[in-house]
């Protein structure tokens, strides 16, 4: 169970102040003497203490707002995400309050600290880091969090995710099955979650099928984006002929994309010359020059079930069970990896 919440009293008594110098500090700091205030902020610090009081937001239950943190606002995967995240909050009247970390810790972090001053009542979030310790202090002050696309490991957090290396097994055995023995897989950052199991999954189902792991080369990309997947493709096909991969699996639809742009551009035929398969399945993969195989998550879904997860906390806690729920994506075949060859 969350702790009691940081008071201003709390703060004035570490710091050996009065309740009217926090206060001075917290809204009228120019009148305030600079080792006084620095002294009220150390304090600010250490013990935790939110200007607004979320802890206790939460409990009247007048705050009407979630927090809602994605890797990646330019990824179409993470709009639908929020629409989902957006259908379930509308109809229960609330707000949401989106935020984009880039993929950056302190972006994030940032983001983290604006939500607790604006006394959100939760926090929806697809953290950077797997073992985020500001995470864990939101909850001890009174913030829900749900993860969403990434699995939590307390028992007191809830969370939404996509079984993905169910997902890397079912792009690497539809490759398998066409008869390639060269792959490429094409992901990143490595630090990403979702990207260590779709590696794995792939791997897994070369294992299955008797083929060696160094049947699957990674190639590391520094973001999952557009520009990141031309640049593998361009290492890729720097490759000897003899060498080169007859195949490549996408951790993404937006690297896939851009494997499939440079392909074009060096007049390589897809997937005559090299197949493609990625990863959630976005509206462009259907309407791709070669339309996309793809494994698809459903995305409009794992938002509208974080949301709920986090209004059924919110509104009855005392009887909520916390959930970790898995869904299972599946594969969609089309062009872009519809050409069989003879294994070798």
């Amino acid at each position: 169970m969350p702790g009691p919440a940081v008071s201003i009293r709390d703060v004035a008594s570490q710091a050996g102040v009065s309740v009217g110098t926090v206060s001075n500090v917290l809204n009228r700091p120019d009148i305030v003497a600079a080792s006084t205030r620095n002294r009220v902020l150390a304090a600010i610090n250490e013990l935790g203490f939110v200007p607004n009081d979320a802890a206790r937001q939460l409990r009247r239950g007048r705050g009407r707002t979630l927090g809602l943190v994605v890797l990646d606002v330019a990824n179409p995967f993470f709009t639908d995400v929020a629409k989902g995240v957006e259908d379930a909050t509308g109809a229960a009247g609330m707000a949401v309050i989106f935020c984009n970390s880039d993929g950056d810790p302190a972006k994030e972090s940032r983001y983290l600290d604006l939500l607790e001053e604006q006394r959100v009542q939760g926090v929806l979030i697809t953290p950077v880091d797997d073992a985020n310790e500001r995470l864990v202090r939101l909850r001890d002050r009174g913030v829900l969090v749900v993860l969403l696309d990434r699995r939590s490991t307390r028992p007191d957090v809830c969370s939404v995710a996509v079984d993905d290396r169910l997902g890397g097994e079912l792009a690497m055995r539809h490759l398998v099955e066409a008869g390639h023995r060269r792959i490429a897989f094409v992901g990143g950052p490595w630090r990403l979650e979702q990207v260590r199991d779709r590696y794995h999954g792939a791997v897994h189902a070369l294992d299955e099928a008797g083929l060696a792991e160094e049947t699957l080369r990674r190639f590391e990309t520094p973001s999952p984006t557009v520009a990141a997947g031309r640049d593998a493709a361009s290492r890729i096909l720097g490759q000897p002929r003899s060498a080169r991969a007859t195949a490549v699996f996408c951790a993404n639809d937006l690297l896939a994309l851009g494997v499939l742009q440079e392909l074009t551009r060096q007049q390589v035929r897809v997937p005559e010359d090299i197949a493609l398969v990625g990863y959630d399945d976005i509206d462009f993969a259907a309407a791709a020059a070669v339309p996309l195989s793809s494994v698809r998550q459903p995305r409009q879904r794992l938002g509208q079930t974080a949301a709920q997860l986090m209004l059924d906390e919110a509104n009855d806690p005392e009887n909520h069970r916390h959930q970790q729920v898995i869904f299972e994506p599946e594969l969609v075949v089309r062009e872009s990896s519809q050409y069989a060859r003879t294994p070798g």
